[in-house]
């Protein structure tokens, strides 16, 4: 099978991001185009990996798919042309921006975990997978981005622990539903809950204690992450800035609508406001300065 162009894999990773109708694709649109398409090919990687785990039969299956990942990195970092066209595109996007191959390493390993773990015993095991599967993503897509401070660093990593706990909030019902439960087990114990209250998708006082104490400790991350670094950085960073005010609004409509069974999401027309009300403030920061 002939390997596709490098304008046929950069469509591929851009029509699997729109398709996905993530919360990252109204983002994304602010980037100039050589960016945006670095960061469809990241999402789309991202996406990718997270596919092969959850839709593979058994954790025998899953590791065989994401071994196979592993292997494009081979070829991505390496000599060898990619045989998958995200792999293609972003070997090509690697010429212009320092995406480091740990980072995407720690994203596949996080999808190992998916496979593999249905429990998280602590906060600090949650936080292990956490940084895994987001802030590994919000590391390579700082490169993209462009940053001027190390602190930098720090604000993907906590924004990325605050992302994917308000994801896991959504989520609560449909994982447990599927056999999974984010939340760590010593706060659902300390909170008097039992496994079967998340499983089967009630909404006692307890479990709404719970989910509470969780969606502050989300909040606490969004705030270190917005305190990592300089008013003036976070505009540079304005796309991040982006998806963190958008899920963070969610996070809001969770708590607001006290965390429905049923899973949560922004109107269309309320992420597309938020994108231009953030992009907006960023740009006053930057004709300030």
């Amino acid at each position: 099978m002939p390997l596709p162009s490098l304008r046929q894999a950069a469509d591929y990773c851009k029509k699997l991001t729109q398709k996905s109708q993530s919360n990252f694709y109204f983002a994304f649109l602010f980037l100039p185009k050589e960016r945006r398409d670095a960061l469809f090919s990241v999402y789309a990687f991202c996406r990718l990996v997270d596919d092969a785990a959850d839709d593979a039969p058994t954790p025998e299956a899953a590791k065989d798919a994401l071994l196979g990942w592993r292997k494009e990195l081979d070829s991505i970092y390496g000599d060898d042309a990619p045989t998958h066209p995200v792999a293609a595109r972003l070997k090509e996007a690697l010429t212009r921006y320092p995406i480091r191959r740990q980072d995407m390493e720690a994203v596949i390993e996080g999808c190992e975990w998916d496979a593999t773990r249905t429990r998280y015993e602590t906060f600090r095991d949650l936080h292990q997978y956490c940084y895994r599967v987001a802030s590994a993503v919000g590391l390579m897509c700082i490169e993209i981005f462009g940053y001027t401070t190390p602190r930098a660093r720090d604000y993907a990593i906590d924004l990325g622990i605050a992302l994917q706990l308000t994801n896991i909030l959504r989520d609560v019902d449909e994982d447990a539903a599927r056999g999974r439960i984010y939340l760590p087990l010593e706060d659902v114990k300390a909170f008097g809950v039992s496994e079967s209250d998340l499983i089967e998708g009630r909404r006692t006082p307890a479990v709404l204690r719970l989910l509470a104490f969780e969606a502050q400790r989300a909040r606490g991350y969004y705030l270190r992450a917005r305190a990592a670094i300089s008013d003036s950085e976070r505009a540079r960073l304005v796309v991040a800035e982006i998806m963190g005010d958008i899920y963070y609004a969610l996070l809001e409509r969770l708590e607001r609508d006290k965390f429905p069974t049923t899973r949560a999401a922004l109107p269309t027309s309320r992420k597309a406001t938020i994108a231009l009300d953030t992009w907006a403030r960023a740009k006053v920061r930057l004709l300030l300065e």
